[in-house]
């Protein structure tokens, strides 16, 4: 039986999880609500509210920053809304975290 790969390599992959520009925490704090949402081709595939996070943005914050060390810049990535689906090149995304931005952007064609 052949073995899939780990799950994080669909997160993790080269050239993968593009970011709207990224807040200073001294800006916009670390929200406890707002929409978080994302579309494809112009349908809404996943909708939900930061509330409805496990642990809130400062808990997950603080926790890690137990197990590595965090600087200014780094990324961390959670879980998302249900609704994940495949994409396929050619499919417009666009995304949010209400107050924090917005990304919006087309998949290319693999290598």
């Amino acid at each position: 039986k052949e073995k899939g790969r780990p799950w994080e390599m669909s997160k993790g992959f080269d050239q993968s999880a593009p970011i709207s520009a990224i807040v200073p925490v001294k800006k916009n704090a670390h929200p406890v609500t707002g929409r978080i949402w994302l579309s494809v081709n112009g349908v809404i595939k996943q909708d939900g509210d930061l509330q409805q996070m496990t642990w809130n943005v400062a808990e997950v914050v603080a926790n890690l920053s137990t197990y590595v060390e965090l600087a200014a810049g780094d990324l961390i990535f959670t879980g998302t809304p249900e609704g994940v689906s495949a994409v396929v090149p050619g499919d417009r995304l666009s995304g949010s975290i209400e107050g924090v931005g917005e990304l919006t952007l087309t998949i290319g064609e693999g290598e």
